[in-house]
């Protein structure tokens, strides 16, 4: 059940490298040619999706939809067939369709542009400043293709395992030196990968089936799984077709339980431990009643990778029992002391809560690191928050901080919206009695100042237009003054006025 994602450049001789690979390893082969033509046939309108994003247009709101039934399409496919048997898969992205997969062997094919435009050159007959056109065009359309889908740059080397030029390897040598990684430890599947892709398989076959029946094909959704609960948001508008999601939903293999959510938005919570009774969490449901939103509930698993490492930092603290490779042959199970399956009681109780008060968008547990996390969690997303509570409660108060921080700074690089401890929700986002006391002093002392400026309004004159070195000195420091100080006290009654009127 091992999976190698292959990314190729045109000409850069991926193809040929994941076939060679696919044959040493003893596992199918699968092109994106293939997957392509397979969604085509489905129903899936993957050619005018390529259309509009070579063309630089922006998504029509048919097209956004096919633009998910399409990852739906791919993540399935890859499930199936990895979950069938060990696969190599050879494409663009095919590794970003499977988030929070780690056990996934990710490879980036290069090779250089003469070589690359010497190959175009023969197979297409072209002449060197067409084909280095050809390859530059190419290029530049797959990079807008997994920007429109994945909102990442596919040529980052860092959502890679491995980087291979074979400008300077042979096919069959680069071949046999990724048999010899495959087999490595971190690539082989665990009990809690293997729930991760069985989640993503049974989503994928959710959405697809959503967007192949009739009554629902035009519901825009997102869908989330989590050991046979389905979790589906909706938006607002689309009420009326989303009372037959259930009736679609129903008749598929896994589904237990089927949850389906209004909203026009999304918050993410991020915590270890949830607490159903927590001050938090009353928090997030008025936020979440006041825009409309889905909360999501991602539980982050204990674990011996921290933050600080995504950015090549040594973990700060050290003394923990460690296992010989010997005793586990290298191969560890996600989440260590756990029964698989097993749920926190906080984490079922609270996702009642949100269940009660309209505002559930599924709940799933992400074992392993906080490297994890951010691999596991999609980009595209619609979400307009994203709360981070208690995490990293195994280490002492200093380091919970500096790790809490470092995850809030890479979820906001990520995905470039609001990120947030639970303890600042009050402040930035809700209306209390501090907030009330604010507002108050703010607009108390602005209407002060401008009441003052607009009753000595000839003294105000008078001053500013006196002549003298001195005078004209004492009135541009007093215009230095008071512009800015008004400019504060206004700047934050105004944004509490905002606040007040829920316009964040």
């Amino acid at each position: 059940m091992q999976l190698v994602c292959v990314s190729r450049g045109t000409f850069a001789g991926g193809k040929s490298l994941a076939e060679k690979l696919a044959g040493n390893l003893g596992y199918g082969c699968l092109a994106r040619e293939e997957l392509t033509d397979a969604a085509t046939h489905a129903g899936i309108l993957v050619g005018k999706l390529e259309i509009a994003v070579s063309r630089r247009q922006p998504l029509s709101e048919r097209l956004a939809i096919e633009r998910e039934r399409f990852k739906a399409f791919v993540t399935a496919t890859l499930c199936e067939r990895a979950i069938g048997g060990g696969l190599v898969y050879n494409g663009r992205i095919g590794h970003l369709a499977l988030p929070g997969v780690s056990h996934v062997l990710r490879v980036r094919v290069i090779m250089d542009p003469d070589q690359r435009t010497e190959v175009s050159m023969n197979r297409l007959n072209l002449s060197r400043e067409k084909a280095l056109k050809y390859i530059e065009q190419v290029d530049e359309d797959r990079r807008r293709w997994a920007r429109t889908l994945y909102n990442i740059d596919w040529q980052d080397p860092a959502h890679y395992d491995m980087v291979i030029n074979l400008s300077h390897l042979n096919v069959d040598n680069a071949a046999a030196a990724l048999v010899t990684v495959a087999q490595l430890p971190e690539y082989q599947i665990t009990p809690a990968t293997r729930k991760v892709m069985e989640d993503l398989l049974l989503a994928s076959r959710c959405r697809l089936a959503i967007g192949a029946d009739q009554r629902t094909r035009d519901l825009d959704v997102q869908v989330r799984a989590e050991r046979g609960r389905i979790s589906v948001t909706y938006l607002p508008r689309q009420e009326r077709s989303a009372q037959f999601i259930s009736d679609v939903l129903k008749a598929i293999e896994g589904v237990e339980e089927i949850l389906c959510t209004m909203a026009t938005t999304n918050i993410m919570w991020i915590q270890e431990r949830y607490d159903p009774q927590s001050e938090s969490l009353n928090q997030i449901l008025e936020i979440a009643s006041k825009w409309n939103a889905a909360v999501e509930l991602i539980q982050l698993a204990k674990s011996g990778t921290e933050v600080g490492q995504l950015a090549g930092i040594e973990p700060a603290e050290t003394g923990a029992e460690t296992e010989s490779v010997e005793e586990h042959g290298g191969i560890l199970d996600d989440v260590a002391g756990e029964e698989e399956g097993m749920e926190d009681t906080g984490l079922q109780q609270t996702r009642q809560r949100l269940i009660d008060a309209g505002r559930a968008g599924g709940s799933r547990i992400v074992p392993g690191s906080a490297k994890d996390l951010i691999s596991s969690l999609d980009r595209t997303a619609p979400y307009s928050l994203i709360v981070v509570g208690d995490v990293f409660m195994s280490k002492s108060e200093s380091v919970r901080k500096r790790l809490s921080r470092d995850l809030i700074g890479h979820l906001s690089g990520a995905f470039r919206v609001p990120v947030v401890g639970t303890e600042e929700l009050k402040t930035q986002y809700l209306f209390g009695p501090a907030q009330w006391v604010r507002f108050l002093v703010f607009a108390a002392l602005a209407f002060l100042l401008t009441f003052l400026i607009f009753t000595n309004q000839e003294k105000a004159l008078s001053f500013l237009s006196g002549t003298g070195t001195w005078r004209s000195i004492l009135a541009t420091a007093a215009i230095l003054l008071f512009v800015p100080v008004f400019a504060y006290l206004y700047g934050n009654f105004a944004r509490h006025l905002l606040k007040l009127f829920r316009f964040e």
